[in-house]
């Protein structure tokens, strides 16, 4: 065992994808629902970026992580099968893309968490078991609520760079860390109409920043978790650099990628099981 991994592993990789299509967008501002052009930004990260991405990882032999706002797997059910069918994992990301930091109180949320996993569960038969928060904004009680309701893991917090234990009422939750650094969101998003006109950063500059962040965790045995949302690292050139860090990450022995819930349900107090 190489430190926290079981057998030649020196760092797990986890790519996961939140699936969020117009609904961080309409959260924020639902006036924007009258704007086709923003609101066809985002769906077509569940029409035309996911098949796409699918696809890719099938010829990568990757199994990875996809978040889903409830409101997202309504109204794109076929998808939602098809991540499932071909092996992925399908995880919880709210209903309409709602911060439970900005919910009125533990009952709002707990009705969030439960229409979400309702939701979820009737269309690929199983009950959701990991979470993110969207936007990353925890409340006080998420993790209470979430442990309560069977939750392995929380995917929101920042306190390491490797999986760790956070504490809720009736017990401990894995947390599998995240970072702004390892998000396509503050590099790539580009949208005047909601406010978000930051200068892009080019695939091979964001290609870059993320060998370097890999090369940290490999150089040190961590983990490296990449979030990705379909509708911004979908497009063409996006998609080419990330086959691009794949194959990077995999001329490195001793690396292996994870499903989410596959690191959760195997981590320990002195890292993960064999």
């Amino acid at each position: 065992m190489t430190g926290i991994w079981p057998g030649d592993v020196r760092c797990v990789a986890m790519l996961t994808f939140d699936i969020d299509g117009p609904s961080a967008t309409l959260n924020r501002n639902p006036e924007l629902e009258d704007q086709p052009s923003v609101m066809s930004m985002g769906e077509f990260g569940p029409n035309v970026a996911v098949p796409r991405i699918l696809d890719l990882l099938d010829d990568l032999a990757i199994r990875a992580t996809f978040f889903v706002p409830g409101w997202v797997a309504e109204r794109h059910e076929g998808m939602v099968k098809d991540v499932a069918s071909r092996g992925h994992e399908v995880a919880h990301h709210g209903y309409r893309h709602e911060p439970p930091a900005t919910l009125s109180g533990e009952g709002e949320e707990a009705g969030v968490l439960d229409h979400g996993s309702e939701i979820l569960e009737r269309i690929t038969g199983a009950r959701p078991l990991g979470y993110r928060s969207p936007s990353w904004e925890l409340s006080a009680n998420s993790l209470d609520l979430l442990k309560e309701r069977g939750f392995v893991y929380d995917s929101s917090l920042m306190g390491n760079d490797i999986p760790y234990f956070v504490d809720a009422e009736g017990g401990r939750l894995v947390e599998l860390p995240v970072h702004w650094s390892l998000d396509d969101a503050p590099y790539y998003t580009y949208s005047p109409v909601a406010g978000r006109t930051a200068p892009m950063a080019t695939p091979q500059d964001v290609l870059e920043a993320w060998k370097w962040e890999f090369d940290g965790a490999y150089r040190l045995n961590r983990s490296f978790m990449l979030t990705m949302h379909p509708h911004t690292s979908g497009r063409l050139a996006r998609l080419m650099a990330l086959e691009k860090l794949v194959n990077y990450i995999r001329s490195r022995p001793g690396t292996e990628f994870m499903r989410c819930i596959d690191v959760a349900e195997r981590w320990t107090d002195s890292g993960m099981t064999g």
